[in-house]
């Protein structure tokens, strides 16, 4: 094991042998869709849990090397584990994981040589006239009937973020506070009619067989038994309301993006 780890050491110390070479990028995206895609998505632009990979700056890892000591060790205390340890695929060579790195070159997208939106007015209207912060939480602070949004300038895109502005429902976000299972719970909506007539609409905290905890816009939660209630329906239809552009125009959106961005990359 320890002769492994130091080979693995000294290969992270050279160059990359594949560095544009676009057989070893079109193999590496074959390993890319085995190991890689669960967390990180297809094409790399990032998932419920791990980052987009087609931005040229990244959290973790500046250099192919670096890239080569994420990918083989993991990320501790994060999501991000040590190669062959996730349960997808087999493990990895050292030439695999190279090819995996100059496939994520391959897609990377420059950034924009001016940004987009302005970071600081983005902060006051998620905290103030958008009123983003009454459902969704940044660095400890907003609402929990929503998504954490912390992380998410990382590990979406800017179009993904918008996408889900525009259009909540079209695809419901994971619950990110349960981030370490494969599977986590969606933030579907929830509606329920209890035994004495009350009608109880929120996301679900937790749900088995028998029971489910629900918090509604107010956050307040309840545990019920399913047997005791009048109803109980689901709903693919997001709780979060249409910010269409008369509500929310595309530059404050802009600016809140680049506010989240800004976030994530820290």
């Amino acid at each position: 094991m320890a002769l492994a780890g130091a080979i693995a050491a000294r290969a992270a110390d050279d160059r990359n042998p594949f560095a544009g070479d676009p057989k070893a990028a079109k193999a590496g995206e074959f390993e890319f869709r085995i190991n890689c895609a669960l967390c990180h998505g297809l094409g790399a632009h990032g998932g419920g849990r791990g980052p987009d990979l087609t931005r040229a700056q990244k959290k973790h890892a500046h250099s192919d090397a670096e890239l080569f000591q994420v990918i083989s060790n993991g990320i501790a205390g994060t999501a991000m584990p040590a190669n062959g340890t996730n349960g997808q695929g087999v493990g990895m060579t050292d030439e695999e994981i190279w090819q995996i790195i100059t496939y994520i070159r391959s897609v990377e997208v420059k950034a924009p040589s001016q940004p987009i939106g302005r970071a600081s007015h983005g902060k006051e209207l998620f905290y103030g006239d958008a009123n983003c912060s009454l459902c969704h939480m940044v660095e400890g602070k907003g609402g929990r009937v929503g998504p954490e949004l912390t992380a998410v300038g990382g590990s979406r895109t800017r179009d993904a973020i918008i996408d889900s502005v525009r259009n909540p429902s079209r695809r419901l976000a994971w619950g990110l506070t349960e981030s370490t299972k494969e599977f986590p719970q969606e933030y579907e909506t929830i509606t329920v009619v209890t035994a004495d007539g009350k009608e109880v609409k929120g996301v679900a905290l937790n749900e088995d067989n028998f029971s489910v905890q629900i918090m509604d816009t107010s956050e307040q939660v309840y545990l019920l038994e399913k047997d005791k209630l009048r109803s109980f329906k689901k709903s693919r239809e997001s709780m979060m309301p249409v910010y269409k552009p008369d509500v929310l125009s595309d530059k404050d959106l802009d600016d809140i993006v680049a506010y989240l961005i800004s976030v994530g990359a820290k």
